[in-house]
């Protein structure tokens, strides 16, 4: 070999050895690039108790704007995933819920109701949407759609009128999955003197209790915006003798003179929102059983993936709350407050990002700083509906808030633990903690174990520090990241737990959702753009045992 020829290949060796060891460091960098975060926890004590039915779902009343569509609720899918969210309230209700009317088919007798459509009881065994059905209604169910966001841009609604069919099915889908049914009746049927005409409601509950329907109610859905859709003004203080009357029919009704009543389900406020909820609280306060408003953080139509992984953006959810509560706290002290609708963005969701993986930050943020704020439940905007902030598609395929919110209900208990996480600069802002005893009602934990749950806003991955007091603990890791890596993947429709692609197993069966077990002592890791949970089994935490 010529000394020319020894010389290329010297050459060539060392200049893929120096390349060998740039990319050894920039690999090295890469690994330790990451945000060291502490925690300071109490678990002496518990911090706030949330209702146990605390992350709860919707179904919009879009859905009977064509009654044929509520046989979307016989699928045998969408009964094995309703069923993973329980214990839950399932609402029935938005803004169409003011502009339909029950109109019944059958002769008004008990014997005529008993005998109508189906009974309850064996609905779960024979009731059941045939393959072919199902998806010719999926496919009509698009273009529905279309029709339902033009009248929301119009702002002009169609009156809607649905029959006992829908309210049978509705109910079997409740009662077949396990969940509580609140129905929202429409308080835009006013009388001439604009208070509200309840006969068609009397109707209704007539009929429901013919069936032996147990169920919870409401009345109304945003009434701050009324005028905007309807015309129609009813200020604060007629609203709460709105729900008085409509307390003193329930007290009159058997089955219903305990039942709840939640409302007014006021948007957020505003200056003159506050104002409406101010005089509904002066007079119609004792009729409710909890006061509920509604929280997005965004317009739809107008925002961005940085206002998804803004810590901004999610901290208005702690002064929006705080304005509330502080209102009911001066008129009716200890009352219970709800969100009783919410999601990412108004505006029926923000197209590309409230039903990808993206989403996840705001709903899992919302339901920890929810918990932590004291409010009671927290009703997601929607379970299957119009919209793009659904946790179903339009497939009856779950998206990632789906299988974020199983997780949470499987992992996370009531009782709110203090926890504060701080880095080197102080106060972290891009890595968020908050933690819980967990669900006690899992047998696969021991007493006094603690669930952290943790999300990073950033590329780059973190290094979370467990305290002294628990470092002992084993804990099982259950990380859900983006299908693909990445700023790309948080566009994604599908979601990874440790590293494994969620899907159903079929129709009838989820996934087994198992954790990865880590070692005591052990750092926890959180990859960028990630959020997870991990159980400490062996917290011993007193405020969990």
């Amino acid at each position: 070999m010529s000394g020319i020829s020894i010389l290329a290949c010297v050459m060539i060796y060392i200049l893929s050895y120096g390349y060998y060891v740039v990319a050894s460091v920039e690999s090295a960098r890469d690994e330790w690039n990451f945000e060291s975060v502490n925690l300071n926890v109490d678990l002496s004590r518990v911090l706030k108790k949330v209702n146990g039915r605390f992350l709860s779902v919707a179904i919009d009343a879009s859905l009977v704007a064509e009654e044929k569509f509520m046989y979307l609720l016989t699928s045998p899918k969408l009964r094995t995933l309703a069923k993973a969210l329980t214990p839950a309230f399932l609402r029935f209700g938005g803004t169409r819920q003011d502009f339909m009317t029950f109109n019944p088919t059958f002769l008004h007798s008990n014997e005529n109701h008993k005998n109508s459509v189906f009974d309850a009881d064996d609905i779960c065994e024979r009731l059941e949407l045939p393959p072919l059905l199902e998806k010719r209604l999926k496919q009509e169910w698009t273009l529905q759609e279309i029709l339902l966001d033009k009248e929301d841009l119009q702002r002009k609604y169609r009156s809607v009128k649905f029959t006992e069919c829908a309210v049978d099915l509705l109910y079997s889908f409740t009662n077949c999955s396990g969940l509580d049914l609140i129905f929202g009746l429409n308080e835009l049927l006013r009388t001439s003197g604009n208070s509200w005409d309840s006969s068609n409601a009397r109707t209704l509950l007539q009929y429901c209790e013919s069936k032996q329907y147990s169920m919870s109610w409401e009345l109304g859905n945003e009434p701050n915006s009324y005028e905007k859709k309807a015309g129609i003004r009813v200020d604060g203080y007629q609203l709460g003798q709105d729900f008085v009357q409509l307390r003193k029919i329930l007290q009159e009704s058997k089955l219903y003179h305990n039942t709840g009543l939640y409302g007014p389900d006021i948007s957020q406020p505003r200056d003159h929102r506050r104002d409406l909820l101010e005089g509904f609280l002066e007079s119609g306060a004792e009729a409710i059983d909890a006061c509920t408003w509604h929280h997005y953080y965004v317009n739809g139509r107008d925002t961005s993936l940085e206002d998804f992984l803004n810590p901004e953006v999610l901290n208005t959810l702690a002064l929006k709350t705080h304005e509330v509560m502080e209102t009911i706290e001066l008129t009716s002290p200890g009352k219970k407050v709800w969100l009783g609708e919410t999601s990412s963005a108004y505006g029926g969701g923000a197209k590309g990002l409230s039903d990808t993986f993206v989403a996840g930050f705001m709903w899992l943020d919302k339901l920890g700083l929810g918990a932590k704020l004291g409010l009671d439940v927290l009703i997601r905007q929607v379970l299957i509906g119009s919209g793009t902030y659904h946790l179903v598609d339009e497939n009856l395929d779950p998206l990632p808030d789906y299988w974020l919110s199983v997780l949470y209900k499987r992992l996370v208990g009531p009782e709110v633990l203090s926890i504060e996480a701080f880095s080197i600069l102080g106060k972290t802002k891009r890595v968020r903690v908050y933690l819980h005893c967990t669900n006690k009602k899992s047998t696969s934990y021991k007493s006094g174990a603690v669930t952290l749950f943790a999300l990073n806003l950033s590329k780059g991955p973190a290094r979370i520090s467990v305290p002294v007091t628990i470092s002992n603990s084993t804990a099982e890791a259950f990380v859900l990241q983006s299908e693909q890596p990445g700023e790309e993947g948080l566009y994604s429709k599908s979601v990874k737990l440790n590293g494994e692609v969620l899907k159903m197993v079929d129709d009838r069966t989820l996934p087994s959702l198992q954790g990865t077990p880590l070692p005591a002592g052990e750092h926890l890791r959180l990859p960028g753009y990630s959020f997870a949970f991990y159980v400490l089994s062996e917290a011993q935490a007193l405020a969990c045992r």
